[in-house]
């Protein structure tokens, strides 16, 4: 009986924990902007943008077109656009390996920037939302801790 018991409580735990890992990057990629969330969203672009031009310009430069075979753009990046839980991990905690921006391999390493996740967030929404990009999702520090 014990082991029943015990093989039940494990299995509850092992679907409960999958089911959250699974939430969470659903969260972090479809969040959309609404009309109540746009004054938010226009303060954190404002404060991303300054983390951006403090860590991000140097590598990414300044209208985001990165630097060719070295560092990925973030303007029009399909990478961004369809990866955003790998490029909030990628602020957040860094990235090395290889990836592919619009049909081009890049495979340099982007060091952990030390960024709390309401600074995270605020760069990714700036991101999201300049040098023609117009992705559609509010992250905020919250969903950033859920990754």
């Amino acid at each position: 009986m014990k082991y029943i018991v015990s093989l039940a409580l494990v299995l509850t735990t092992l679907a409960s924990c999958n089911s959250n890992t699974k939430t969470s990057k659903v969260l972090a990629q479809n969040n959309s902007v609404t009309e109540q969330d746009l004054p938010q969203l226009k303060e954190s672009m404002a404060r991303g943008k300054i983390v951006y031009n403090d860590l991000c310009i140097t590598c990414h430069l300044a209208e985001g077109q990165g630097a060719p075979k070295v560092f990925p753009p973030l303007a029009n990046s399909d990478f961004l656009k369809n990866k955003q839980t790998e490029s909030i991990k990628a602020v957040k905690y860094g990235l090395s390996g290889e990836i592919k921006v619009n049909g081009v391999t890049y495979n340099s390493v982007m060091s952990p920037l030390g960024l709390s996740d309401k600074e995270v967030a605020d760069v990714i929404n700036y991101i999201n939302n300049s040098w023609g990009n117009q992705i559609d999702n509010f992250v905020t520090p919250e969903k950033v801790s859920e990754l």
